[in-house]
């Protein structure tokens, strides 16, 4: 049965997220893309006319995951300090699932040969930045965090946290839990934050 185009452009997207993570974003060609899919050069430009635009549709794809699990996040509690572990549980579990994402911020792809998926990358970490201070700042208001250090700078110190074991598992042999890893560090972070019984 032959495919609708939503269908195909949701499995190119999602070839093209496997292939980065197999064998990284700067060796994802759309000859490769094509053969994985299981389509001609030709078939692929019928549904992304260019490369880039390929792209955009991943950072799409991507932005879209990442609000849906953040709005979640904040949803599950009434807490700032609860809805920052969520939020940080969230997100590792969106690069669990797509083991591409920390390669991609370092990729040439982004980092030169595309300033619309670099604008859109950005993008997301500044939303997911948002996220965070805003709930250290209510955190610090209820007197659950410390407010003698910028919300900012400590919203900048949880999203590094993220990236660092993120980086880590993808360079190892990911042969660690990633969220495991992640929360057991964001308890030593919050607990050096001061949060009340942490």
């Amino acid at each position: 049965m032959r495919k609708t185009s939503d269908l195909r452009k949701a499995e190119i997207v999602e070839t093209i997220l496997a292939l980065a993570d197999q064998i990284g974003p700067d060796r994802v060609t759309t000859g490769a893309v094509a053969n994985e899919v299981g389509v001609t050069q030709a078939a692929l430009f019928r549904h992304f006319p260019t490369k880039a635009a390929m792209w955009s549709a991943v950072a799409d794809q991507v932005a879209e995951t990442l609000t849906h699990a953040w709005n979640a996040a904040v949803a599950l509690s009434e807490l700032p300090v609860d809805r920052i572990r969520a939020l940080i549980r969230a997100q590792l579990d969106q690069i669990a699932a797509t083991p591409a994402m920390p390669m991609l911020l370092f990729s040439r792809e982004l980092n030169v040969e595309n300033a619309a998926l670099r604008t859109a990358f950005h993008g997301r970490l500044t939303a997911f930045h948002g996220h965070l201070m805003r709930e250290v700042e209510l955190g610090q208001q209820s007197h659950t965090l410390r407010d003698d250090v910028a919300a900012a700078d400590v919203a900048v110190l949880l999203t590094s946290l993220v990236q660092g074991v993120a980086i880590r598992w993808s360079l190892g042999a990911r042969d660690f839990g990633l969220q495991a890893e992640g929360l057991r560090l964001l308890d030593v972070q919050l607990h050096l934050l001061g949060v009340e019984g942490g």
